[in-house]
């Protein structure tokens, strides 16, 4: 699987919550239209870094408890990391950071859309990353 670095530059367009965490992802390419239109969904618990630098603990399908992931929308993407067995480590202008490891016996985050290359990491998370 090779490492989403397309998504540097995208913004969130749109957040959703239920028993998932849904993102979207855009960037537009000024010759071509959209260059990324990419979804990352995110189905266990995850990490978020607000602006002041405080971490929380998030988990999918709690309901306000996810407000702090609402300040992603608008934000852009500055680096992409994969970290230990596909934990995905996304840093956002503004300092925000948002990390998602993986989970022994869930699916723990998946992409998926255009100009990204699709990506499942499966339980127990996934060791086979290539550079793009």
């Amino acid at each position: 699987m090779k490492i989403p670095a397309s998504l540097i530059g995208c913004h969130v367009d749109r957040t959703a919550f239920d028993y998932q965490v849904r993102l979207s992802f855009s960037a537009l390419d000024p010759d071509e239209g959209y260059r990324v239109d990419a979804d990352l969904v995110i189905e266990t618990p995850f990490l978020l870094r607000d602006r002041a630098g405080e971490w929380h603990e998030l988990d999918p399908g709690t309901g306000s408890a996810l407000a702090p992931a609402l300040d992603l929308f608008r934000r852009a993407v500055t680096a992409v990391e994969i970290r230990a067995k596909g934990a995905l480590h996304l840093t956002f202008d503004e300092g925000l950071q948002l990390h998602v490891g993986p989970h022994p016996r869930y699916e723990s985050w998946s992409l998926t859309g255009t100009g990204v290359e699709p990506v499942t990491v499966g339980p127990g998370g996934e060791t086979d990353w290539q550079l793009p």
